[in-house]
């Protein structure tokens, strides 16, 4: 005995959903897809290394043998993926940012920096697109609130440099380039510092057009 028409249609429909939902991503492409938004991109600023120092590791409160104990220790850490979620491991993740006294090292600052502050570290993202780094909360110097510079690459390409600001700083409405972003902007690079048994910390995800 045939099925109504009505009936028909609704375990029509009812195969083509799960068609849909069991196939792998490469058939139905349209699923696959995310809604990621890329993190704003910023400028790099006038204090990018000259050159990469040799010791650039994950802690910039080590530099070479010498321990720096100024500012507040922070860790700085996140997870890196491109628009589709897929974590960008391999990648390489640099941040450069000055010391407690509002110094860089860089002879566009004087090269004026505690020589015990490492100011840069870069380190190579995990399977997982995760990183992680030791430094200090960023402070605030003449014209600029509080923020960390970033900068991630992949396969030698620059795919992101933008910046990190601190959650209710108060010299941010007054920053001229944390003024500039919209709110999607502000909400998606100002991160709050949290107290942590070895120090603040804050997450600081990436998402980047790969």
């Amino acid at each position: 005995m045939p099925l109504p028409a009505s009936r028909r249609t609704l375990l029509t429909r009812g195969a083509t959903l799960v068609a849909m939902t069991a196939a792998p991503g490469w058939l139905t492409p349209a699923l696959a897809q995310t809604s990621l938004r890329p993190t704003p991109s910023q400028t790099e600023g006038p204090f990018y290394p000259v050159s990469l120092p040799a010791d650039r590791d994950f802690d910039l409160l080590r530099n070479g043998q010498v321990a720096y104990g100024q500012g507040q220790v922070a860790w700085i850490e996140g997870t890196v993926t491109d628009t589709r979620g897929v974590p960008l491991g391999g990648g390489v993740f640099e941040i450069w940012q000055c010391d407690h006294n509002g110094r860089y090292h860089h002879p566009g600052d004087g090269d004026r920096a505690d020589p015990a502050f490492q100011g840069f570290g870069q380190v190579t993202l995990g399977r997982d697109g995760r990183y992680r780094f030791r430094t200090i909360r960023p402070v605030a110097y003449s014209g600029r609130t509080p923020h960390i510079h970033v900068k991630v690459r992949l396969d030698g390409q620059d795919l992101l440099t933008t910046q990190m600001y601190v959650d209710g700083d108060p010299h941010n409405e007054r920053d001229f380039l944390w003024r500039r972003l919209n709110a999607e902007g502000r909400a998606a690079l100002t991160r709050r510092f949290r107290a942590g048994a070895d120090g603040q910390r804050a997450d600081f995800p990436i998402v980047v057009q790969a």
